[in-house]
């Protein structure tokens, strides 16, 4: 695996996803069959403008990680829907949760995102980001933003975000590798199963430990 392989793969898993989106396989960025509005597609497009506007910022002003975090932070908490993602990732489990539980799950599972993040993206990496100019109807519900990343002109990947509207706006609550690989499928089995052998508390230890090593590397 080549290093911008490994990059994007820790990209596209900053996430544990949505359950509501398991199995979910769409066509290749800028290959849509049905758009939307063009007003509709720049609100929806606009978190993902915002988290790539942050992650190059990241690589050209964060010159320490504690930088890296500071820039990364603000964004990660605009453009994802944590608290529905961490709700549908836990499943029907989650409404049996003391409201301390979800709390500590939730503040966990925000700091493993920034810190997944902010290690991702260093400066020297150069990593650049291309937008579709139209985003398209996902067939559950919500839209998809297609875009590409890329580590130079000949290592191109796509990123694609599943986007839904709430009362806030609208906010990322999937992503799918390569197009087509929602992260639910990637990573629901060890999430729950951490949850089936340590609970609430042994989730968030987990994230936490993952997350402390991120900002140690």
């Amino acid at each position: 695996m080549t290093k911008f392989q490994k990059l994007t793969l820790k990209i596209a898993l900053s996430l544990l996803v949505p359950c509501s989106f398991a199995g979910i396989i769409h066509s290749s960025a800028f290959a849509q069959t049905t758009s939307v509005s063009s007003t509709n597609s720049s609100a929806a497009a606009a978190p993902v403008q915002a988290l790539y506007k942050a992650l190059t910022d990241a690589q050209t002003k964060g010159k320490t990680l504690q930088q890296r975090v500071m820039i990364i932070t603000p964004a990660v908490d605009q453009v994802f829907d944590l608290d529905g993602i961490l709700h549908r990732s836990v499943g029907l489990r989650y409404e049996t949760l003391k409201p301390s539980d979800k709390a500590r799950l939730l503040s966990s599972f925000r700091r493993f995102t920034i810190a997944r993040y902010a290690s991702s993206f260093t400066p020297g990496d150069n990593v650049t980001f291309k937008i579709s100019p139209t985003v398209r109807a996902n067939p559950t519900g919500g839209q998809i933003v297609d875009t590409i990343i890329y580590n130079g002109p000949d290592n191109p990947n796509t990123i694609d975000y599943v986007m839904s509207q709430s009362n806030s706006g609208w906010r990322i609550t999937d992503i799918l590798l390569n197009g087509r690989i929602s992260q639910v499928a990637a990573q629901r089995a060890d999430f729950n199963s951490t949850l089936a052998t340590g609970g609430a508390e042994g989730l968030a230890t987990n994230l936490d430990q993952k997350a402390t090593q991120f900002l140690h590397n």
